[in-house]
């Protein structure tokens, strides 16, 4: 062989010692990213598998936690205690009177079980009731009891009244200190505990500096009863507080499926219509008169409004107590008040929830107990001069 043939040769198996040599790094490298994309899988997997673990957790957590509270307190417990149910006890006052002599687990769990049972009509008496008793037994149970005892007082707050005017009733009615229960209602720290009692209607929007009166609006018109004959302000308070919450915690989940509205803008609104109508279908009429004009932007324009920013209380609305600056008058500001202007009743509330839907944009409150609607301003205007004092004007 010739020493040519040999380079040649050899140059050959050098290059094919190099392709040879280069098989290895390739695979090692195909089998290092393939083992990266195994880990990667792995990590993914394992993190989903977390989160979906932790999403069960928290839905098995809450699910055994109501179905404890749906439980007897104790099975085995038969021990009986003797427990009064007042007159005129809320089922927010009878589940926590179960609750604190250990009948019930949670009050807010039974509150539901008698709405979604459609429970009610308890009566007021005497039960022997032990924390063996099921939910169902202890509600038979309260539909049966004995009336023993009388109300000492019974004092009827209509709707439509503002805080003021409901001191002055309780004044005439109970003797009660009429500036001690204005000084009361003002009184931020009781505010903050109310707050923490009653999370299910206050909250921190009645802190709102520019309302006049935290709790206006929240002490719902009803008649109520009390067993002592001089019961304090704070128990007035708490009473009507608690019927407040059983008439909202009935439209609770409507209100939560209104689009940016809280419970304190729903309870502004029904105070509006209630100052503005006394049958059922105009009021119906009228929030939805409301709504129409809000989603235009426009000024809502409702006399009431600028009744309760003058302070005082008068007969007609001219024109100009119109000009006057207020977080409360609607001829002044675009949207709803800060704040509720009076208490209301639960078909004011409820026209709230599920308005009449029309066309109409203007409303009048004429002097002969009637209320005319129109669609445009011309028409309104013909309407207000037909039948209001050229002098004063009323709700738009």
């Amino acid at each position: 062989m010739s020493t040519s043939d040999k380079n040649n040769k050899d140059n050959h198996q050098n290059k094919k010692d190099k392709k040879i040599d280069k098989k290895p790094h390739v695979l090692d490298r195909t089998l290092q990213r393939s083992e990266e994309a195994r880990t990667v899988r792995k990590i993914v997997t394992i993190v989903l598998v977390l989160i979906t673990l932790a999403i069960v957790s928290g839905g098995v957590t809450g699910y055994l936690y109501i179905k404890s509270a749906l439980e007897p307190v104790n099975p085995d417990d038969e021990t009986t205690t003797s427990i009064e149910i007042p007159l005129g006890s809320s089922t927010s006052q009878i589940a926590n009177i179960l609750e604190e002599n250990g009948i019930i687990k949670d009050p807010r769990v039974y509150r539901f079980y008698i709405k979604f049972n459609n429970a009610g009509q308890f009566q007021a008496g005497e039960y022997q009731l032990s924390p063996s008793m099921t939910l169902g037994e202890i509600t038979d149970a309260l539909q049966t009891g004995r009336v023993y005892k009388e109300p000492v007082l019974t004092v009827t707050i209509p709707e439509g009244k503002t805080i003021e005017q409901i001191a002055d009733l309780y004044a005439e009615k109970a003797d009660v200190d009429k500036e001690a229960f204005l000084a009361r209602v003002e009184d931020k720290t009781f505010i903050r505990q109310l707050i923490d009692a009653y999370p299910t209607i206050l909250s921190e929007e009645i802190l709102n500096e520019d309302i006049r009166t935290p709790l206006e609006g929240y002490l719902y018109a009803a008649t109520y009863q009390f067993y002592e004959e001089n019961p304090s302000v704070d128990t007035i308070i708490n009473k009507m507080l608690d019927k407040t919450e059983d008439v909202v915690l009935n439209y609770y989940d409507q209100i939560s499926q209104m689009e940016e509205w809280t419970v304190h803008d729903a309870i502004t609104m029904a105070s509006l219509v209630e100052n503005e109508a006394r049958t059922e279908e105009d009021r119906k009429i009228i929030a939805g008169v409301f709504y129409n004009r809000l989603e235009q932007g426009m000024m809502l324009q409702t006399d009431p409004t600028v009744l309760y920013a003058l302070g005082e209380h008068r007969d007609r609305v001219l024109y100009e107590y119109l000009e006057i600056e207020s977080p409360y008058n609607t001829y002044q500001i675009t949207g709803l008040p800060v704040g509720p202007i009076s208490n209301f009743n639960e078909n004011s509330l409820r026209a709230v929830i599920e308005p009449e839907e029309t066309n109409y944009m203007y409303f009048v409150a004429a002097n002969d107990g009637n209320i005319y609607y129109s669609e445009t301003y011309e028409k309104h205007q013909e309407l207000v001069a037909r039948y209001l004092n050229r002098d004063a004007v009323e709700a738009e």
